[in-house]
């Protein structure tokens, strides 16, 4: 069972403190379970900064969560010191001395918990341009081909939820959805 986003904020203070004298800038740390090929990742424009970590990814490989918190600590703690959010110098000679090895750790990719299954058509009805989006938009939007000047209200897009998925086969076998 993982530790819940309470447990991961005390692992946190623990690893601020024996690694970093508890220099690391206050997180804000919870799961997303929309992660499929990222076990963790830092949000710099959050205030305070926010870490995400994978719950899929570490019910296979609980081991790692700890590893990959403090990862990304490294990363909120350079970035709090000069503004650094990459993997340069300063991020593997403080990953050295965390006892770090290596950067990256293979824990492979996961279907996500939250995948979304709406999925969205937006059609010009001038041109046919078509657009797949996964969320419906915020607001009224036109077609980009047909108005090159931002928003116009006469070329809108109609909005077409697809309500099933169905698999047809793969493209390996192309040939057999010409007939279609």
């Amino acid at each position: 069972m993982l530790p819940s986003e309470t447990d991961l904020q005390l692992l946190f203070a623990e690893l601020n403190n024996f690694y970093f004298n508890g220099d690391v800038p206050v997180c804000r740390i919870r799961y997303n379970g929309r992660f499929s090929n990222s076990a963790g990742r830092i949000t710099y424009s959050e205030k305070p900064l926010l870490i995400e970590l994978s719950p899929k990814h570490f019910q296979k490989h609980p081991e790692a969560l700890r590893e990959t918190l403090l990862h990304e600590m490294i990363h909120a703690w350079l970035f709090d010191l000069n503004g650094d959010t990459g993997h340069g110098p300063a991020f593997r000679a403080k990953m050295k001395e965390c006892g770090m090895t290596s950067i990256y750790h293979d824990l492979g990719n996961v279907t996500p918990y939250n995948e979304s299954i709406k999925r969205y058509i937006l059609r010009c009805e001038k041109c046919t341009l078509e657009l797949l989006r996964k969320r419906l938009p915020a607001a009224a939007m036109s077609c980009g081909r047909c108005s090159k000047r931002g928003y116009d209200p006469r070329f809108p897009l109609t909005v077409f939820e697809v309500l099933e998925t169905r698999e047809i086969g793969t493209t390996a076998g192309k040939a057999a959805f010409r007939g279609r």
